[in-house]
């Protein structure tokens, strides 16, 4: 492989090293490095969550590096029988961008789902984030939606 070659990869169970290299990825990429790395799982837990079906990892990997990666979520339907996959996080490393990285993890994502009866996958962007807009925008049909977060609270009655 070339130093510009990168080789996609979905991660498996045994793949723990690489996730926590991805989730490095993220904290730098969101600017959250106290998110994804001041209190990581052990390693028996991420084995745990690579090992779900419906929880997706791809990644980018050059020179033995994760270079950019999402995470996505595979989300069974009652009303058909059919899946929806959303796309949680989506980062490349600031040097490695425009260069068909995160298309290249999306692609695969797609094939995916269309192995798993997906329906749509979908994704959230900031407004500010101007290059994931025009990433999803070349990849999708942009829907306009509120998006609420709603805190867990415990109510007995």
């Amino acid at each position: 492989m070339s130093s510009s070659a990168y080789e996609i990869r979905v991660l498996g169970t045994s793949d723990v090293n690489l996730m926590r290299q991805l989730n490095a990825v993220f904290g730098r990429a969101f600017n959250e490095p106290g998110t994804y790395g001041a209190t990581p799982p052990d390693d028996s837990h991420i084995a745990a969550l690579l090992s779900r079906q419906h929880v997706i990892v791809i990644v980018a990997i050059q020179n033995e590096s994760v270079i950019g990666g999402l995470v996505a979520y595979e989300l069974e339907k009652f009303e058909r029988q059919r899946s929806e996959f959303y796309i949680y996080d989506l980062a490349v490393e600031a040097q490695h961008r425009r260069r068909g990285i995160a298309t290249r993890c999306i692609q695969r994502l797609q094939v995916i789902a269309a192995e798993r009866r997906g329906w749509v996958i979908f994704v959230q962007a900031d407004y500010e984030d101007e290059a994931a807009i025009a990433l999803y925008q070349k990849l999708g049909t942009r829907e306009d939606v509120l998006h609420f977060d709603i805190s867990p609270t415990f109510v007995l009655t």
